[in-house]
């Protein structure tokens, strides 16, 4: 199974004010594990950012001025998605602006019910704790150190780890196989057991043999299990 963990950057929290997105950052997973594949824009809002959204994710329009447009690589992204569920942190967010984004290239929107939301998951599995991608890291000891500011494909990369830790798939690879999968296993190996064409040599002389058939006629008796 095919999972695309994936998060934004933006000049501020709602699209419908005219805000935009700077960063797209994407992480694949295959049967809940990363392959190692990212996807990862900046992109030019085309507007200014909000000295409050630079000190989130310390992104400036100076830096963004010559990045690509949204409509320059819709279709790289769209691509990199397929039709695979999108594990998002706080879904509704992204989700909102991505479709913002996509109605401004003429394309059609992404349903929420295609997301799986890492807060979601976590009100159900943690109720009670803190549920910001910060305090989820904390609490099963995902590394931080590289988040001085948000960015995209780095939130994507922790919410992944904080995504696996949540549904176990870490500890995917260590379950044991079913009863009839592994006597199966180990019926094939037997089957496959070379066999030597000749029985090795005994190793013990035939003096030894002599004095131990004596001692078991002598302490062990006619009925030891030695002489069935």
């Amino acid at each position: 199974m095919r999972e695309i963990v994936f998060d934004t950057e933006t000049t501020g929290f709602e699209p419908s004010d005219g805000h935009r997105i700077v960063e797209i950052g994407c992480v694949e997973l295959v049967d809940h594990f990363p392959t190692g594949r990212t996807l990862q824009f900046y992109l030019n809002p085309e507007r200014d950012i909000p000295i409050e959204s630079q000190r989130v994710h310390g992104l400036t329009a100076e830096f963004l001025a010559d990045k690509a447009l949204f409509a320059h690589v819709v279709e790289e992204f769209l691509e990199f998605l397929g039709d695979a569920p999108l594990v998002i942190h706080n879904a509704s967010f992204d989700i909102k602006f991505i479709n913002a984004e996509l109605k401004r290239v003429g394309r059609g929107p992404i349903p929420l019910s295609r997301a799986i939301d890492t807060i979601e998951i976590a009100k159900r599995k943690l109720p009670g704790v803190r549920y910001s991608l910060d305090e989820l890291c904390k609490r099963f000891s995902v590394d931080l150190s590289a988040r001085t500011l948000h960015g995209a494909l780095l939130d994507a990369q922790l919410t992944a780890e904080v995504y696996l830790e949540l549904i176990g798939g870490r500890q995917r690879g260590l379950m044991l196989a079913p009863v009839e999968i592994a006597a199966a296993a180990t019926a094939e190996m037997v089957r496959a057991a070379r066999q030597r064409p000749e029985k090795l040599a005994p190793l013990i002389t035939a003096a030894e043999l002599e004095i131990h058939a004596a001692f078991v006629a002598k302490e062990l008796g006619d009925k030891s299990i030695w002489n069935s």
